[in-house]
This record gives C-alpha cells, structure tokens and sequence, in this order.
C-alpha cells in the first residue's frame, strides 16, 4: 500500500496575527483610560491657566500647579497614544516607541528613588527651595494659595522651618517700610482652630511674626512644614512604598 502523499498547509488568512487577542485588547483598553486620563488633565490644566491674570502666570511659572499639569498631561497622552494605536494596529514602530518611553519613565522614577534616599539631605534642600519660593508667589497665584493653605491646615504647620519664614513674602514682610496691612502676619492657615469653630477668622494670623514662639504657638503653628512633611514620610513609608509598587507594575 502506497505512502500519502503530505498535503502543502494553506496559506495564512489575511487577518491571522501571532499576537495574542488577550494580550493586543488588554494593553489597548489600559492605555485607552489612561489616554482619555491625560485628555482630562490636560484640559482642566488649560482652564485653570486661562483663568489666570497674564502677570501671575509669567509671575509663578515655575511653581504652578497648573502648567505640572499640563506637561505630565501630555507627557500620559503621547506615550498612552502610541501604545493604543500600537496594540490596536499591532504597528511595530508605535509599540517600540510606546516600549522605549515608557522604560526611560520607569528608569527615571527608579533614579529619582535611589537619588532621593542617597542624597537625602540634597533633597530636602531642593524641598526647602521649592517651599520658600512658592512662599514668595502665595498672593501671585490662587491655586497655589490654595495649594500652600491645604499643605499647612492638613500637616498643622507653617512656613518651610519655621512661621518666621513667611517674611520672605512682600505682603508678610515684618520690616517697618512695608506698608502692607498683613505686614508681619501669616496666613490663616497657619492657626489653632478649635473643633467647635463655625466661623474662621482670617486675621487670626495677624502680628504673629512680631511675637515670639512661645507666645505665637498659643495662636499659630510655629514649626514649619519640611519637617512635618519629612516625618511624615518616615510614617508613611510602607504606604508610599505600595503606591510606588501599584504605578510600577502595570509600566512593567
């Protein structure tokens, strides 16, 4: 009895892919939310910014919470898009650019890591000079008054060291030339508020500059918000240590 002859296997289907439809959908739908999440950013950043005088926004661009916004908001929505497209297509240049970005992210956040434990005291000086500075600008920019007003009710402090420090502001400035009505003030945020007060006083802040810290800490919080914060993340080092790992995981 003769052998079978073997049968040539067809040709492949024009619609057949080695990439696994689980695999392809999955990385779409992530990077489809997260693109429409920068879309979303991007937009209340644009927003906020045009709401803004032209001086305060030339005045406080390197602090505004805003234009951070932006940039990363852009940043999510070029990478987010390639890697959408890229699955959806199964187009090899758009995921090896979806690839490359999103390791120099993940690198860049693993340096920024290793960097800010290794250089623990550079980097609390580099906080320090983020502080001070956005002290300077608090009336040139209402969201980061806001921002500062929030960081200082819910770490109850003042200041970047000390309360003393809102002397750096011209409109808080204790020297005697200033004519300003809140010379030698701080801001409300900085004071004791009992939990039966339904009313907040926003002169409670008054003079405290002039007073010493025994005498402010009865109205105020006399220390400042870099050592709040620092202690802060020594509490909290296990939680930020998840939260870390959650973003970095689903990068990997």
């Amino acid at each position: 009895m003769g052998r079978r002859a073997a049968v040539p296997a067809g040709p492949l289907g024009d619609d057949f892919s080695f990439v696994s439809p689980v695999a392809k959908y999955v990385l779409f739908f992530f990077n489809l939310l997260f693109w429409m999440i920068s879309m979303v950013m991007v937009a209340v950043g644009v927003y906020a910014r045009l709401l803004k005088h032209a001086e305060a926004a030339m005045a406080c661009l390197a602090v505004d919470p805003a234009i951070l916004l932006i940039m990363v908001g852009i940043l999510t929505f070029l990478i987010t898009f390639c890697g959408c497209v890229g699955s959806l297509r199964e187009n090899i240049c758009l995921l090896q650019t979806f690839s490359v970005c999103l390791t120099i992210v993940f690198l860049l956040q693993l340096a920024a890591g290793v960097l800010g434990f290794v250089f623990s005291d550079k980097a609390r000086g580099k906080v320090s000079e983020i502080i001070n500075g956005a002290i300077v600008h608090y009336r040139d920019d209402l969201d980061l008054q806001n921002l500062i007003d929030f960081g200082q009710k819910e770490f109850s402090c003042c200041g970047g060291v000390s309360y003393k420090d809102w002397s750096q502001n011209m409109y808080f400035n204790c020297t005697a030339t200033n004519p300003s009505r809140e010379r030698c003030s701080v801001p409300f945020s900085c004071c004791l508020h009992g939990s039966d007060q339904a009313v907040i006083n926003t002169m409670c802040g008054h003079g405290m500059q002039a007073r010493g810290y025994l005498e402010a800490s009865a109205f105020i919080h006399t220390n400042g918000c870099i050592d709040k914060l620092v202690n802060w993340i020594h509490s909290n080092l296990f939680l930020l240590g998840g939260i870390t790992l959650g973003l970095a995981l689903p990068q990997v």
